[in-house]
């Protein structure tokens, strides 16, 4: 019985050693049974035996007919075609992707794969409507508006009646009576009451020069200071011809008239210069320089009398519409005075004296072309303090409640493009710019 147990043993001992040398044999690759999905692959080449060649004629031949640098041609290929072919790829047209159901434009050139043009030279317009009696007309569509540039109906591209924050130069002028320089002085409060926190203002004056009181600045302290400076201004001491008295022609007189002379000489004031084209002129230069996102205007306190300016009205109003500027005014003194604007249209400047009996008045509807042209309105013709007061408060309303057109015109020659704006409203009173000059196209 201990020989049949150590004889199983043994035997059990023998087949876990064969066991574990099997194991740690290298299994064999097994090929994959043959399936519908997968068939049967086919069967390798066999390897060439070392050192042999193939001498068969068809493989000779090719091998010889290509040469050393060119692959060998594929078996669908005929072997020139290997040798025929190129290095490089040939270039490509250019790939355009256009929206679905159009189709691409032929191209000119290469090079306009690589062109961009874009033009941004929008014309702003600011414009102001009102009915009979002078009041504002809201509620405008830009559908209520046609833009006619040379004739020619624009295409709106924008349109807004949101406020803007004004870049204001205000002129005043001391070349007139100094009866007339107090009464403005008077109302300048109301003045600095029509501005809001977000304007900025400079100040201006003129008679026989140009005089810039301060540099633009917000409204505050600093506005304040400025006008109790231009308070202690005074204005021009007109009056009629001296011809007796103290301040007339001395020396013997007989019978009125002085013995050395048989023409009474008559003592007048010096002709005075009035300056206003100059003093515009500067404050539009000055404008252009500020922000092109705020509106920008020009605030003339005058008499409109113009006389001696190095500046024309041609070459100032060109600066106007060239930077966008409006000028608004205020008439004071004679420019109140009823019936002054038509009288002052007649230039007579070889008489040598005032039509109103006082020195020689020059250009006195200066003012109200550069309103009309540039889009101002009317000139506020006023004379009493309540008055004055009141056109401050309309001419700063007007300029920063307006509604605002804008379109891209078309490319072309420079100079001078008329402008007319259409609202389709009747018995209404359209101010706009009568025209602009262009700016270089921008790239």
């Amino acid at each position: 019985m201990a020989n049949t147990t150590s004889g199983i043993m043994a035997l059990a001992l023998m087949f876990l050693l064969a066991s574990v040398g099997w194991a740690q044999q290298k299994p064999e690759e097994m090929p994959d049974a043959p399936s519908a999905t997968r068939p049967v692959p086919p069967p390798a080449p066999p390897s060439p035996r070392p050192g042999a060649q193939d001498t068969s004629p068809d493989t000779a031949d090719e091998s010889s007919s290509v040469p050393a640098s060119q692959p060998v041609p594929t078996s669908s290929e005929p072997p020139h075609a290997a040798a025929d072919q190129p290095t490089t790829p040939p270039k490509m047209p250019p790939v355009v992707t256009v929206p679905e159901g159009s189709v691409p434009r032929d191209l000119e050139t290469r090079e306009d794969l690589y062109k961009i043009s874009t033009s941004v030279n929008l014309v702003l317009l600011p414009v102001s409507v009102k009915d009979s009696n002078g009041r504002p007309i809201n509620g405008l569509l830009p559908k209520d508006f046609s833009v006619l540039e040379n004739g020619q109906r624009q295409q709106l591209k924008f349109f807004t009646v949101d406020p803007f924050s004004l870049s204001a130069a205000v002129i005043f002028d001391l070349g007139m009576p100094d009866i007339g320089v107090k009464r403005v002085q008077e109302t300048l409060p109301a003045l600095q009451g029509a501005f809001s926190q977000y304007d900025e203002v400079s100040f201006y004056t003129y008679s026989s020069t140009v005089s810039q009181v301060a540099d633009f600045g917000t409204v505050g302290q600093r506005l304040t200071a400025v006008l109790n400076q231009i308070k202690t201004y005074n204005g021009a001491n007109n009056g009629p011809p001296v011809t007796s008295g103290p301040l007339g022609p001395q020396g013997p007189i007989i019978n009125g008239r002085p013995i050395d002379s048989p023409v009474t000489p008559v003592s007048t004031p010096p002709k005075q210069s009035r300056v206003i084209n100059d003093a515009i002129l500067q404050a539009a230069r000055d404008l252009s320089k500020r922000d092109r996102t705020r509106r920008k205007i020009i605030f003339v306190i005058s008499d409109g009398r113009e006389r001696g300016s190095i500046a024309s009205y041609a070459d100032t109003l060109k600066v106007l519409l060239t930077q966008n500027i409006i000028v608004y005014a205020v008439g004071v003194d004679g420019a109140a005075l009823p019936g002054y604007g038509k009288l002052q249209k007649i230039h007579l400047p070889s008489l040598g004296i005032d039509k109103l009996g006082f020195e020689p008045l020059g250009y006195g509807n200066i003012l109200s072309k550069y309103v009309n042209a540039t889009g101002g309105g009317t000139v506020y013709e006023k004379s009493a303090r309540a008055g004055i007061e009141q056109a401050y408060s309309r001419a700063m309303g007007d300029a920063r409640n307006q509604y605002t057109l804008g379109y891209t015109p078309k490319s072309g020659v420079g100079g001078y493009r008329e402008i007319e704006v259409v609202v389709r409203r009747p018995d209404v009173k359209v101010y706009a710019k009568r025209g602009y000059y262009p700016l270089p196209m921008a790239k």
